[in-house]
Formats: structure tokens, C-alpha cells, sequence
């Protein structure tokens, strides 16, 4: 479907079980890849990141053991290269679910922006 929506997202998520639901609610068709399997690669990154709107390191999920594990200090120190490879790398340091669209990437489940974007792209 040329208006299908691609969500990356985690089945041990509450906050992508959320958006998955409202997807579902909202009649917006979409595609789930399981983001800990088949994480985004870096060519994925290079063109999601200029989509979204946000700098790379808004797409860290510092709530997660990954980002703990790395260390706040190292994920400071690393430059943007760095962070797109580890994003690649573990699809747990990445902040979810991320909502592909033809024009648009989310990172992130906000209701209000998902409205104005997916319901709008049907």
C-alpha cells in the first residue's frame, strides 16, 4: 500500500502497544517491524534523522539498559556518526516506536502529532 505507514516498534513496549492500538483506532493501515530484531540501518538513519525533524541524539532511548549501559558520558562524548552506528546496532537504544510515512518520520509516541501527520497523509 503506497500509504502504508512502517512502524518500528518493540512487543515489550507499552508506549508501542499504545500507538499500535491507536493506529489500529485511528484506521491508519501500517506495517510493524520489530525493531530489536531488524533495527534501522545506517542508510535508514542517514534519511530518517533529516525527516524527523530532530537531532540524532533525540532518537536515544536514555530510559533504556542500552543507553545506561553505554553511559551517559560516553554517549556525550560521541559524535553524531558514532551515535547513527550504535542506533544501527541496537534497536533498544532506539526512542519508539518510529512511525515511517512517505513524507515523515516520528520518533516517538505523542498522539496529537501522529494525528496531524498519519491522518492527514491518508
Amino acid at each position: 500500500m503506497p500509504n502504508e505507514v512502517l512502524v518500528l516498534a518493540y512487543s515489550g513496549c507499552d508506549t508501542c502497544r499504545k500507538a499500535l492500538k491507536w493506529l489500529k483506532e485511528q484506521g491508519v493501515a501500517h506495517q510493524v517491524r520489530p525493531i530489536v530484531d531488524m533495527p534501522p540501518t545506517v542508510a535508514e538513519l542517514e534519511q530518517w534523522i533529516p525527516r524527523s525533524g530532530v537531532s540524532v541524539r533525540k532518537w536515544l532511548n536514555t530510559s533504556g539498559q542500552s543507553y545506561r549501559a553505554l553511559g551517559k558520558a560516553k554517549v556525550d562524548a560521541a559524535s553524531d556518526a558514532e551515535l547513527v552506528s550504535w542506533l544501527a546496532a541496537d534497536g533498544k537504544l532506539v526512542k519508539r516506536p518510529v512511525a515511517v510515512t512517505g513524507g515523515a518520520v516520528l520518533v516517538g509516541f505523542q498522539p496529537e502529532a501522529w494525528a496531524r501527520v498519519l491522518t492527514a497523509a491518508r
